[in-house]
């Protein structure tokens, strides 16, 4: 069974790249809004997600389960694609 705490991370820090990549909710969009969110500075907010989860996925080989890696393996892979990595 995943770890609650652990969904709920890697979910932020997907959740945190994506709002910065364009995906708004009302909080971005106010931000973008107010000049607070650039191109520049969301990517580099996405691409620290990223470094992020990928740091997660090496520190954890081996210790999670099937949903929670497939979760982060996910995660990541959908980042990288909208980054170009």
């Amino acid at each position: 069974m995943p770890n609650p705490e652990f969904v709920g991370l890697v979910s932020t820090l997907q959740a945190t790249a994506e709002a910065a990549l364009g995906d708004l909710n009302a909080a971005t969009a106010s931000a973008a809004r107010d000049g607070l969110l650039t191109e520049d500075r969301a990517r580099q907010t996405a691409e620290r997600s990223l470094r992020l989860l990928t740091m997660l996925a090496e520190k954890t080989r081996g210790n999670l389960d099937f949903t929670e890696a497939e979760l982060l393996t996910d995660a990541i892979g959908s980042l990288r694609a909208r980054l170009g990595n």
